[in-house]
């Protein structure tokens, strides 16, 4: 059927309503609406948001299908609840050219469970030294302006001050993974009490530190826009809050594993904890929450990382670093910001959907659930809680840090243009 009626779901979490689904369309909202020609989903009880959108995803293909494709990641993000994601740049080869960010766009287009937006990235080869072809790849097909080496931190301030020029006459933004490489030579978790115990090489808050406040000057003296990854410290906190307080155009993103794990899981020595930026401690987790909540760092993206079984169950120092998230993002944003009372389901929408829309400029997504708006949606059993079992992940990678572990919420639907993707927790 080409109608959908969602009946009694409570829309961002306020009072129940029916939405009613036309083709790609939102054609109506309220109460009591007809259910004539219709299929019905019930949803008395769980929550409608807009359909999630994720900044910062690696989707690994081109060249490291054995961890990731972009058919295998975008199921994964529909069952988490997305309908648009960002496709890191650091694939093989990097997404430098007007070629490869091309080729990620239509592999999304194609996937059909999710679209898929390519980040370009920032320098040549994520080797730091010469400027990407950032103008081509805006004029693309994919049409890409996010751009950023994440994985490596862009650390010559000279090449920083020109991509930030560069991008600004397209309204683009650089998306900074702010890790001062020098700092961090050799390092293998978060510097502190846990590391001297464990006498394994220590990460420091001022590596990450220093490069946001010298990245969010020179976004300051450029007149540009400056977005930073994967925020992990307190002091990365209060940089931002002040550079937001004189008008500074940037943003920044935390992810849910640093809105709820901390160094001490790192005593176990288990490579599944070892992640870029590092688990920090209890305090940089709570100052996190908090500026998530106060609207200092705008958004919640995942840095979904997967990666294969023999990268990560091998010992500590050769394993890779980072996690799969996007099929567990709403659940631990659901444990850590709306049964603490920090957020409220508007709040969810705001940052998991609204705000990443906007800054990454994905067109028909992060919308309002009103009508004649796009029927990208999302459907959540709030009042579930589970234990998170990798088995069932749709990702081809089962590294994530929450096996086993007792969650919040379900997606329950996830519908992409209209088009179920998701259905009773099963893809479609």
């Amino acid at each position: 059927m080409s109608k959908i009626l969602i009946r009694g779901a409570k829309v961002l979490g306020g009072e129940p309503q029916d939405v009613l689904i036309d083709g790609a369309t939102i054609a109506e909202v309220g109460t009591g609406l007809s259910t004539e020609g219709a299929e019905v989903v019930e949803a008395a009880g769980q929550v409608l948001l807009p359909g999630l959108v994720d900044l910062h995803t690696h989707l690994r293909e081109p060249g490291r299908e054995d961890s990731e494709t972009v058919l295998t990641g975008t199921r994964a993000a529909a069952s988490g609840g997305y309908t648009n994601v960002f496709a890191m740049a650091n694939t093989f080869p990097v997404a430098d050219t007007a070629g490869v960010v091309e080729q990620v766009w239509r592999l999304g287009k194609e996937s059909g469970y999710c679209d898929v937006q390519p980040i370009g990235a920032v320098t040549v080869g994520l080797e730091g030294a010469k400027l990407a072809e950032l103008g081509a790849m805006h004029e693309s097909a994919a049409g890409v302006t996010v751009f950023s080496d994440d994985g490596k931190c862009v650390h010559d301030a000279v090449i920083m001050r020109r991509a930030l020029e560069y991008v600004k006459a397209f309204g683009g933004v650089v998306a900074q993974h702010a890790q001062e490489p020098r700092l961090t030579e050799g390092a293998q978790m978060n510097e502190g009490v846990v590391s001297a115990e464990l006498g394994l090489g220590g990460w420091p808050a001022v590596a990450e530190e220093s490069i946001i406040a010298r990245d969010v000057l020179l976004a300051e003296h450029v007149g540009s826009r400056v977005h930073i990854c994967h925020l992990s410290t307190a002091g990365s906190v209060e940089i931002v809050r002040w550079a937001k307080s004189r008008g500074i155009d940037v943003t920044a993103e935390v992810t849910p594993h640093h809105l709820l794990l901390t160094d001490e899981l790192v005593r176990s020595y288990d490579p599944v904890y070892k992640v870029n930026p590092p688990l920090r401690t209890e305090r940089d987790v709570l100052a996190l929450r908090e500026a998530l909540a106060d609207g200092t760092i705008d958004i919640v993206a995942t840095d979904h990382a997967p990666h294969p079984h023999e990268d990560k169950d091998c010992e500590w120092a050769a394993a890779a670093m980072g996690m799969v998230g996007l099929e567990t993002a709403l659940s631990v944003v659901q444990e850590t910001m709306v049964d603490t009372g920090l957020l409220d389901w508007a709040g969810v929408a705001d940052r998991m959907s609204f705000k990443p829309a906007q800054i990454g400029q994905a067109t028909g997504h992060g919308r309002p659930v009103s009508a004649g708006e796009p029927a990208n949606l999302t459907l959540v059993d709030t009042a579930y809680r589970g234990r998170v079992d990798p088995a069932g992940f749709a990702s081809r990678s089962r590294n994530t840090p929450y096996e086993g572990r007792e969650l919040p919420g379900r997606v329950t639907h996830t519908w992409l243009r209209g088009k179920a993707t998701l259905v009773d927790g099963k893809l479609t």
